[in-house]
């Protein structure tokens, strides 16, 4: 992946408006690589009683975490919608810290990249979640041959 397609995916993942809300910010970007952060604010807390982080905070990082590491693992710009999530939870996030999400590709085909990724705070072999995804590839051409039949 060239630096200025990484520079354009560390600029454009904390814009999108939902990741905005969110707070989410990249952290690293490889190809076929991602890790974000999700900063612990009230509005992401699931129970106000424990603190303990929405469920929905933690699948919004990781389908972020394992899509933009489908789209990066790519050789040209394309899409990449999610097919399928999967995320087990392993334990609750502790309350007041900022939460991680490291996704990585481990296959790609023609049409369908498949990912995987953790979440955890501070130490990695401590997960939070453990996730899997696949993403359908649309290339270039596949965008154009879309729009000409709508």
């Amino acid at each position: 992946m060239s630096d200025e397609r990484l520079e354009i995916f560390k600029a454009v993942i904390p814009d999108i408006r939902h990741n905005k809300t969110l707070g989410l910010e990249v952290v690293d970007m490889q190809k076929g690589s991602v890790e974000l952060k999700l900063p612990y604010s009230d509005e992401i807390v699931g129970n106000p009683e424990t603190g303990v982080i929405s469920g929905g905070a933690l699948t919004t990082l990781m389908d972020n975490a394992c899509g933009f590491a489908a789209i990066s693992a790519l050789e040209d710009a394309a899409i990449a919608p999610t097919l399928d999530l999967r995320i087990d939870y392993m334990r609750a996030a502790k309350p007041g810290e900022a939460v991680f999400g490291y996704a990585e590709v481990y296959r790609t085909t023609r049409n369908v990249l498949f990912a995987r990724g953790i979440a955890y705070q501070g130490d990695r072999d401590k997960p939070v979640a453990h996730c899997s995804a696949t993403f359908m590839c649309l290339d270039k051409d596949a965008i154009e041959s879309n729009k000409e039949k709508s």
